[in-house]
């Protein structure tokens, strides 16, 4: 068992997000039982979830004329806009049916404002909005994660950022988190948290 100042936190590992769902990671699945191997050697387990209601606002549906990976200006910045996905209560919004989650110390739900989107795990995307994790981190006195997970470069790579700039200590396992890989961006995520000081692997 690692040391009681580590917390494993694993990213968005949801139905949608593995083949065959509404905005799929090409071999998403393929990381859960190394995920739930690691899970063993941590005191501490913090699963995220992304849980939109219908209609939310990053969705390329709520937008006509618009299709999913465009971008749109939000009030709070550049969005993009996605498929329909993890709508709250529906299957594609719970967690891939083999990840441990009776593991999980907590399960933290994001992306529930309507009107604004939140791929991090500690912010909402306008980057103040905050979900709470980093008082729950400090509390139990957490201060070095590990991040696996869904995508790479969205969710996995704002909440490694994030982490790091809020002072932690921030290590990104890269072979148990998948891309989406749209026009480079896998490329750019690993290269801006390096720059922030994530050390990955």
């Amino acid at each position: 068992m690692r040391p009681a100042t580590e917390a494993l936190i694993v990213i968005d590992v949801q139905n949608d997000f593995c083949p065959g769902g509404a905005l799929a990671v090409p071999e998403g699945d393929a990381i859960v039982p190394g995920v739930n191997a690691l899970m063993r050697e941590f005191p501490a387990v913090i699963l995220t979830q992304d849980w939109h209601p219908a209609g939310h606002t990053s969705f390329a549906s709520e937008h006509p004329g618009r299709a999913p990976m465009e971008t749109v200006e939000m009030p709070y910045g550049p969005q993009i806009l996605w498929p329909d996905h993890c709508v709250q209560g529906t299957p594609g919004a719970a967690f891939h049916p083999d990840l441990d989650t009776d593991r999980a110390d907590l399960i933290l739900r994001k992306g529930f404002r309507r009107a604004i989107d939140s791929y991090s795990a500690f912010f909402e995307n306008d980057g103040t909005t905050p979900t709470g994790l980093e008082g729950y981190l400090r509390t139990r006195g957490l201060s070095r994660l590990t991040m696996v997970g869904l995508a790479t470069d969205v969710c996995v790579a704002y909440s490694a950022q994030d982490a790091a700039r809020l002072g932690f200590e921030v290590e990104l396992r890269a072979d148990l988190c998948r891309g989406i890989d749209h026009e480079g961006s896998l490329g750019r995520a690993l290269a801006a948290m390096r720059e922030r000081g994530v050390v990955v692997h």
